[in-house]
């Protein structure tokens, strides 16, 4: 017996897709769109640097580039090829932050200038460095200065130095200096780059002005100066940030002269002679890290943190590490003066 009324199910009918106008333009770009880039490009072993050129859309024959945009497609770029330079990453962070002036010519290196005075009176000693990797001049120029301030008695840690080197990426290199002062115990470093506007919140943790172009090369979670800061405290120094005239930042690494102190224990002093290859990793790596503790230290050297824990308290009572506060350790002057004995052997 029929009721009057209809089962959907029964009465429906198929749905039958709408025709696609070729006049939309939407619908003609959608199937020649180029396939996104992955959303972690860091992750993966090429990223053409024209996605980072336009904010990550890839240019078209039919899209007009927009100004400072380059048109070079994927197969002809350097990083599709593996080659980003550190010129053309500079070039591009220029673009990025859309600088007032660009690089002086492609054909220039970056380059910083070490300049060492022997005393306030007497000219500068003016050494170049050049380099077109960026860990690669970064690392040289660490070095360099570390052993000019180490020679004459300096006692500013290695990794405070590298830290604000590789800050000089913010400032593009721009007339990039590190001058050494007071038998090594003062280093400045300044540039001509945009400066640093609040320099309160720099030297505070979480606080950076890092582009995605640069946080393919750097950290870039505002850490370094912080860091910096609070070893070079641990030693009696201070680390001051001053504007450059007219533009730019300087940037001055400062720690007393070494106090006299009371001769070491002999049976210490034997001791420290006879650390194990992991024990100086440590001291290393210390070094680097500016502090650890035994979580960073059993990741790093993959050990167990009951060693790690066990290696660290074997330099504390040799006193070659000090605690810091929540499972930190730092070197000590002895420290470091073991680790600049055992690099020179």
């Amino acid at each position: 017996m029929s009721t009057g009324l209809s089962t959907p199910w029964t009465t429906a009918k198929p749905r039958v897709p709408a025709a696609k106008s070729p006049s939309v333009p939407w619908q003609e770009s959608c199937r020649r769109r180029p396939k996104l880039p992955p959303r972690r490009p860091w992750l993966s072993t090429h990223v053409p640097c024209c996605w980072w050129a336009d904010g990550g859309r890839e240019l078209s024959k039919r899209t007009p580039a927009p100004v400072g945009v380059r048109t070079t497609t994927a197969n002809h770029c350097a990083c599709a090829r593996g080659l980003m330079s550190l010129r053309a990453l500079l070039a591009r962070l220029i673009d990025e932050r859309r600088a007032e002036t660009p690089l002086s010519s492609d054909d220039d290196e970056p380059e910083v200038r070490l300049a060492i005075y022997d005393s306030p009176l007497s000219e500068p000693q003016v050494v170049s460095v050049r380099g077109d990797d960026f860990h690669a001049l970064v690392g040289e120029t660490a070095a360099r200065t570390y052993a000019v301030s180490r020679e004459r008695g300096g006692r500013v840690p290695y990794g405070v130095i590298r830290e604000i080197v590789e800050n000089l990426i913010h400032a593009y290199f721009r007339n990039a200096t590190v001058t050494v002062l007071d038998d090594g115990n003062t280093i400045r470093i300044s540039d001509q780059g945009p400066g640093i506007a609040d320099k309160v919140r720099a030297l505070q943790p979480g606080f950076s002005t890092a582009t995605a172009q640069m946080r393919r090369i750097i950290r870039g979670v505002g850490s370094g100066l912080p860091l910096a800061k609070e070893q070079l405290q641990f030693l009696g120094g201070t680390l001051q940030i001053e504007d450059n005239p007219e533009r730019g930042t300087v940037v001055t690494l400062s720690v007393h002269r070494d106090p006299p102190t009371a001769n070491t224990a002999p049976a210490r002093v034997a001791e420290r002679r006879h650390l194990t290859t992991r024990q100086k990793k440590i001291l290393l790596l210390i070094a680097e890290l500016g502090a650890a503790g035994p979580t960073t230290i059993a990741k790093e050297l993959d050990v167990s943190h009951s060693t790690a824990y066990r290696e660290l308290h074997a330099l504390e009572t040799l006193g070659l590490v000090t605690p810091r506060g929540r499972g930190q350790r730092t070197l000590t002057e002895d420290g470091i003066a073991f680790l600049e004995t055992t690099l020179k052997a």
